[in-house]
Parts: structure tokens; sequence; C-alpha cells
């Protein structure tokens, strides 16, 4: 039965500390566990609220496995708008987890076919334990696109028109974005045993209703958040304003 909480608190900075709280309890649960992480500017400041729990010594991820969610195509490692180099620098570096634990996407060669075999590896391990998600103005989770419904496969995908102009931000204008990118796909992303999403500000208050409150749909992938088994939803009041769901 599938089981969804939502978490309201009173801004971003809350919103996050009881985020990276969770994640501390599930990883102090299970060392070794196989993570996604997301970029982007919605989880940092948890990343932080982590790095801190790991100062404090009450927190150790260096057992951790860690997937990248989501990448650009066709750019290298050390090029400046690499989600894995981001990644590294703002999750698994400060929190001492090592090189050999992080899992990149495939993107070399057939993807296609690469993406298959990383599928099948991912559910013959047992699928992710924890997956970390922020969700787009348009409803995408990592870079599921709509239309995209709940079976979608990790693939490679072109980016809408508003995935590259918000994503134009980061990295000094849209011409510098990449259009196309490799993502992990809907069906594994569901898979996982738990799954946090977080969202805060009123610019994501309209997406974040229709995802928990309007009809399930392809033209909102994270509408399909509700199929998955273990989902908390962590929202500053900005982003929770006018929903009607039960909140933890």
């Amino acid at each position: 039965m599938p089981e969804l909480t939502i978490a309201v608190l009173d801004d971003y900075e809350a919103m996050s500390t009881a985020a990276a709280d969770l994640v501390a309890e599930i990883a102090a649960a299970n060392p070794t566990a196989a993570v996604v992480v997301p970029t982007g500017e919605t989880p940092q400041r948890m990343f932080r609220e982590l790095v801190r729990h790991r100062h404090a010594g009450a927190f150790d991820a260096s057992g951790l496995r860690v997937h990248q969610l989501d990448e650009y195509l066709g750019i290298e490692p050390d090029d400046r708008r690499s989600f894995l180099g981001w990644m590294l620098r703002s999750f698994a570096e400060p929190l001492g987890i090592p090189l050999e634990h992080v899992v990149r996407l495939p993107s070399d060669g057939d993807v296609a076919a690469a993406c298959a075999a990383y599928d099948q590896e991912i559910e013959g391990a047992g699928g992710f334990a924890l997956a970390i998600l922020g969700i787009g103005a348009n409803g995408h989770l990592g870079f599921n696109e709509p239309p995209c419904d709940g079976s979608a496969p990790t693939r490679e995908v072109a980016l809408s028109e508003e995935t590259l102009a918000s994503n134009a931000r980061y990295w000094g204008g849209r011409e510098h974005v990449p259009r196309r990118a490799i993502t992990i796909g809907m069906a594994p992303l569901l898979q996982a045993r738990k799954i946090v999403l977080l969202a805060f500000g009123a610019h994501k208050r309209d997406i974040v209703r229709r995802a928990l409150e309007g009809p399930m749909t392809p033209d909102v992938p994270a509408s399909y958040l509700r199929l998955a088994r273990d989902v908390t939803v962590f929202l500053d009041r900005e982003a929770a304003r006018g929903l009607e769901v039960g909140r933890a």
C-alpha cells in the first residue's frame, strides 16, 4: 500500500533540516544503501545540514553507494556544467564518500543498451534504498520531462524549453545549456524503498498541488509519486499553501 507523508515546515531552512534528519536516519539504518542524489538549488541546504551532522559525529555516509540522478549528454566530468561534478562537490566529497562508491549514469557508446543494462543491474540489486528528488516547474523528476508516465526507463531525453530556460540561470544563459541529457527513469525511481521529495517557494506551489492533488497524468510526471511505496514530501509554507491533502 503506497504511503505518502507531507511535512510542512516554516521555511526553507527548517524544511532542509527536517529532511536531513530523515536522510541521516535512513543511512544509519542501512549504511551501505544505494542512494539517488540530485543537484540543483533545492537540496543544497539539506546537504550542508548532513555535513554538519557528519562533523558532529552523528552521520557517517562513507559506506553509501551514490547514484547520480541525471546528467547532460556531450560534456566531460570536469566541465563546469557537469551534474556529476556538482554532486561530487556538494555531496560526496564533503561527506567523505569515496569516488569508487559513486555510480555514474551511462553516457558513452550505445546509450540505449547501456541504460537498459543499468536498470537491469539496479533491479537485480534490489532497487534503490533511497531516492532524493526535487520537482521541476513542469512536474519532471530528474529529467523525466512530460509527457512521461511511471513506466519510463532510464534513457536519453531531449530537454523541454521550460527546463532549458530554468537551467540557464546556472550556466550564464540559455545558450550554454546542453539540449540533451540522460536520466534515471520513472520506473526505477518509483520502485525505490523510500523517496524524499523537496520543494520550496511560491513558484513551486502550483506544480506541487498538481502533483499531489491533481489527476495522475503523464503531463505531470511527479503525479506518479502517489504509486510509490513510501514517499515523504518536505515543503515550506509557501510551496504548501492551498494544499488539501493530509500533512504530517
